[in-house]
């Protein structure tokens, strides 16, 4: 494996260094605080934005999980790490339109954010050629805005109600379903959205006891995010910086 601390500047990585050792122990006073095992939680690195010397660093730094938004800067990003002789586990947690699906397969080992019936299906045929199954997330309307993505918890609509998204996730043979996903609304304090989103995977899994990850919380609430289950954090500015202006 490339030495990553090789790839990026002395100063830049110190900085690194330091907000992964912060965010760690914010994880480690959250998990104790809500007396939960801390190997129950995984955080993911959110490098969206950043470039991947980022993420070759973090790599270096012990970060196994990275996140990202956007499959035109991802496919790249993820292409330009491996070519470096890092393989850290890709999260795609941005809304992802259909027909970029078979371009986030390539690379990415978890999808967050499927909130479709259809979007399950294009996922399940682009997964036709991959020796593993993917991971996926259904994504949840917390707030039931179905305009900001996410399936409806105790819907019957057949094409974005949560049950009928997690039993198309769960019969493809190419998808392994593993969990819920969900963004606070705005508006909404965090207390509140993580709250309700606890009831919801609790009946969730009363019906798919195998999907047991919780995908919750970024910089700002990730600890209110643990104390209600969370499993999965996903931390960008607290760890990285202040994001640069998305082009």
């Amino acid at each position: 494996m490339t030495d990553s601390s090789a790839t990026v500047r002395p100063d830049r990585h110190a900085e690194l260094a330091a907000g992964l050792a912060q965010v760690r122990t914010r994880i480690d006073d959250a998990c104790a605080q809500a007396g939960r095992d801390r190997a129950e939680v995984t955080m993911i690195a959110v490098t969206k934005t950043y470039p991947a010397s980022d993420v070759l660093a973090l790599a270096g730094l012990g970060v196994t999980d990275m996140g990202e938004n956007r499959d035109q800067e991802a496919a790249g990003k993820a292409a330009e790490v491996a070519t470096a002789g890092v393989r850290p586990r890709w999260h795609f947690i941005g809304q992802l339109q259909r027909n970029k699906a078979r371009s986030v397969v390539r690379y990415a080992d978890v999808v967050h954010s499927v909130d479709s019936v259809r979007l399950a299906r294009a996922l399940a045929t682009a997964t036709a050629d991959r020796q593993e199954p993917l991971d996926a997330l259904v994504q949840v309307s917390i707030d039931g805005d179905a305009a900001r993505g996410g399936a409806l918890p105790g819907s019957t609509d057949p094409a974005a109600g949560l049950e009928p998204v997690a039993e198309a996730v769960a019969d493809a043979p190419g998808l392994r379903l593993v969990g819920l996903m969900a963004v606070a609304p705005l508006g909404w304090e965090p207390e509140r959205a993580f709250a309700r989103l606890a009831e919801v995977a609790d009946a969730f899994r009363a019906v798919h006891p195998g999907a047991t990850a919780l995908s919750a919380g970024m910089s700002g609430d990730f600890e209110i995010a643990i104390r209600y289950g969370a499993t999965h954090v996903r931390v960008g500015s607290a760890l990285l910086g202040m994001r640069p202006t998305l082009r």
